[in-house]
Parts: structure tokens; sequence; C-alpha cells
């Protein structure tokens, strides 16, 4: 047995190819633009995106080297992106991307006729641009096309796949549009949207087959016809699984793009506390477990933009090694004597302030790269622990917590946040969680494992634990306390 776990992320798509023991046997990968045509837009040309992701297929199947036939598909893909299709699944727009920020007026009309804290009871979610539902708004505001279909990246995929659209409940689930105790859309915010349950796809579990590869597809991929396409969710979900994140109380840490934190619990809790912090709650991929999403939207792209804006010769300096060891290099092992405020594109969960931007602070003719980059490390980790605090408040306490991602392969971050958060931090032998957990769906729905707790118990192991230095844990809560500072006193600025 062999099986695909195909992640849509936002800046690009990776599609890996599994054995039956859960080792990465091939892979292939595709970046692709976000366009941003207007202040505040954020757009995704989803024919474009499209052709990367039969171009990362392609790749992943032609350098498999194995001899298990693979029997299928499962999907992990970013959240509340949406596009409007016709009655042959034509994509008549862009993705409007979740990082859109245009919908500021629907959310307040949102939040005056339906109301904040109603919204979060229902959905798990907080009233934010971020939600499909104001996007929704947004399009029935200004155009006057009125599509056959609404579809988002996991939809759309299947769509095209195997010509059946179909969404799991994971995702449905962060759209402000479903109702998390009754597990279906809700009709009255359907209607303050614009959209009838007709013009979305239609709900399932993750790890449903839904339908089979087409087969001039599974032809031109290299495939079998008989492959199954199965229903995954939320990147982060995915991920979460992929990390073994199976059981309430045991968290993930995903630092790719964005920076996310996934807490698995075992009931919707729509505390008034996290509906402050503006952490959502949706449905785990993992079948009666929910989850607490924290978010911050620059992760490592604020580390991507400094690789290319600020040191856009390092890529070739760097030679065979990892860019970002390279600018790294030198780095002190405790707090940076620089402050970076990480938010390039807003500020995400607790703060929730689209408006916010990011600064470096504290710069001396001493400082140098390394200083610079170990501070946007320090200050995405002072994040995710401005989120700790509020989880804890919530009574939401975190057993384990696991990296995932990108920024799992740096050994110097995965220790700065044990240090910062005062965790044990594990890193997994997978770090790209998020296509496991896909594939893990796909190889249950096929047959290939008895139950997800099964195909866990045989798939994810751990490479290395960071434990926290109690050195350097006083050293960063000085300087965390410092940093709580910068945001209130460069608002006005």
């Amino acid at each position: 047995m062999a099986f695909i776990g195909l992640d849509l992320g936002t800046t690009g798509c990776k599609a890996v190819l599994f054995g039956g023991d859960g080792r990465p046997c091939a892979s292939g990968y595709r970046e692709y633009p976000i366009d941003q045509p207007q202040p505040g837009w954020a757009e995704q040309d989803g024919e474009h995106v499209w052709a990367c992701v039969l171009e990362a297929l392609t790749e992943a199947v032609r350098t498999y080297e194995g001899k298990e036939p693979v029997t299928a598909i499962g999907l992990s893909v970013q959240g509340e992106a949406v596009a409007p299709v016709d009655c042959e699944g034509r994509l008549l727009g862009p993705f409007m991307l979740g990082m859109d920020t245009r919908t500021t007026a629907q959310c307040q009309h949102l939040r005056h006729t339906y109301g904040d804290d109603r919204l979060y009871a229902v959905t798990g979610m907080p009233n934010h641009t971020i939600n499909t539902i104001v996007k929704l708004m947004w399009h029935h505001e200004h155009s006057a096309r009125n599509p056959h279909r609404f579809v988002l990246y996991e939809d759309f995929l299947l769509m095209r796949l195997g010509g059946q659209p179909a969404i799991s409940r994971c995702l449905a689930s962060r759209t402000g549009l479903y109702d998390l105790r009754k597990r279906t859309w809700d009709p009255e915010l359907l209607a303050l949207a614009a959209v009838t349950a007709d013009q979305l796809s239609p709900l399932h579990d993750s790890g449903t087959a839904v339908a089979t590869l087409l087969p001039d597809l599974a032809r031109q991929l290299g495939l079998p016809e008989n492959v199954l396409l199965v229903t995954g969710g939320h990147d982060q979900a995915c991920g979460a699984l992929g990390a073994g994140v199976i059981i309430p109380g045991m968290a993930m840490v995903s630092s790719g793009t964005a920076e996310v934190m996934e807490v698995a619990l075992a009931e919707p809790v729509a505390n008034p506390v996290l509906a402050r912090g503006g952490i959502s709650i949706y449905e785990h991929v993992v079948p009666g477990l929910y989850v607490a999403m924290t978010l911050n939207h620059a992760g490592g792209i604020v580390l991507r933009w400094c690789r290319d804006a600020l040191f856009p010769e390092a890529k070739q300096a760097a030679g065979s090694s990892d860019v970002y060891d390279y600018l790294l290099k030198g780095a002190p092992e405790g707090p940076s004597p620089v402050f970076c405020l990480p938010h390039l594109a807003g500020a995400g969960t607790p703060l929730l302030d689209t408006g916010a931007r990011g600064a470096f602070t504290g710069l001396a003719l001493a400082h140098t790269r390394a200083d610079l980059m170990k501070a946007v490390l320090d200050g995405l980790t002072y994040e995710l622990k401005a989120n700790l605090e509020v989880l804890t408040q919530a009574g939401v306490h975190i057993g384990q917590l696991r990296a995932i991602g990108g920024g799992a392969r740096s050994a110097l971050w995965l220790q700065t946040k044990a240090d910062v958060l005062g965790l044990t931090v594990g890193a997994p032998q997978v770090t790209e969680a998020a296509c496991l957990g896909a594939g893990l769906l796909a190889a249950v729905a096929s047959g290939g494992y008895t139950s997800l707790q099964d195909a866990v118990a045989r798939t994810v192991t751990m490479r290395q634990a960071f434990r926290p230095d109690p050195a350097q844990q006083g050293q960063y809560a000085q300087a965390y306390e410092r940093y709580r500072s910068l945001y209130p006193a460069l608002r006005p600025i």
C-alpha cells in the first residue's frame, strides 16, 4: 500500500507519496504567488494553482521507485479561501484568500445584524475578515454574477480531480457558516451571506472516500484509475493529525507561512476568554475531537521577507547550505538584543488587529544580521506565548507540544520555543505533517489501517525533544515583559 498526501498551502503545494509505514518515498513541490491588486486584497489565480498541483503530483509519482500501488489521495488545504464557479466547474474569478482584509465593512454589518458573541457561540469562529462568510457578503455586494457554486480549495480540487465537489466538516467549520453542534450549514448565516446550501458543496466527515480519480487524469499522472479521493480538511488540523495530536490536551505548533498552534479538545468550548482572544474552535479531522487554533498570519513569511528585502544576496552566499542557517549564523542562544514586532501582515490572535504593522526596535550600530534574524524568531515565539497565556486563562491546558512545518527543521527556533513557552517541544520524524495527516486519512479510507489511532501508532515517531533551559527561561521571561510593551507603544504610530 502507498498513499498520497496533498497539502495546498498559501504560497505553495506539496504532494508526498508515503509507503505503508508512513515513510516519505517521493515528493513534488511548486510555489505560486499571492496577488495583491489593491491594498488589503489577497487573491490567487485558481487555474495557476491547479496547474501547480498537477505538476507537484506528477513529480511525486514520477520519482516514486517503490512497488506498492498508490491506493488513495487525501487533501490538506489552506482555509477560508473562496471562489465562484459556473455549472461546469469553471472559475468565474480568483480565490479570495483568508488573509484578504477588504471585508471590514461586512464584519461590521455582521456584528450589528447577528452579533459577535452569537456568531462565536454557534460557529466557534470570531467575527474577522478571515472568515468565508464575510467574503461571500462582499461578493454579493460587489458582483453582478450569481454563481452556480462557491468553492473552497478542498472541494475545488476534489471537483477537478474526481468530478465530485465535496467539503469536509473540518474545513466547513472554519467558514463562519457552520453550526458546530448541529454539524451542518446554518440557515440564518447562509441567508446573511446571500447563498443557499445548494451553492455550497456537500458536507462529509474527514476521511470519507467521495470519488475516484478521473480516468484521463489518472493516465496523465501515471496513477491507477481506481485511486480513491478522500476528504481531508484544514491544513492545520491535518498537520495536527500528522504530528500525532489525537488526544485532548495535546498540541501542535506549525511554523510555515503563518504560525499556528492547535490544541485538541474533547468538545467545542465556546469560552468567553477564548472569544476575546479571537481563538477559533472548529472540528478536528479526527472523529469526535475539536481544535482550538491560534493564528499569526506572518510566521515564516517574515523570515522570507527579511531574506529577500534586507539580505537579497543571502541565497547565493549560502551556497549549498540552508539560507536561514546562513543568516542566523552567530545568533545569540538567548534573547536577541533587538526586538522585532512581527506584525508585517497585521496582528493575529490574541490582539486581532489587521491594521497593526511590524517594527524592529532597539537597533544599534553594533547589531548584526544574525541579531535581526534571531529577533524575528524571538518575536514570533513571544506571540505564541501571548496565545498560550489566553488558552491557560480559559482552562485549556497543554500536556504535549509538537512542532511541524519548515520551522521545525531549525534546532535554534525549536529551542527558542521551549525556552520561551516553558514546554518540552517534540519534533516528529516527518516535519511535513500536513501531508502525512492527509495521507493517513486516505490510507484509513482505503483500508490500509484499521483506524486513525492505528495509523498514528504505526507511522508517527519523534526525532528529537527540546527541553526548556532554566537559565535561558529567566532571560526570556524578562525580555517577554519588555516585548509586551511594544504593541501598545507603537500602535498610535
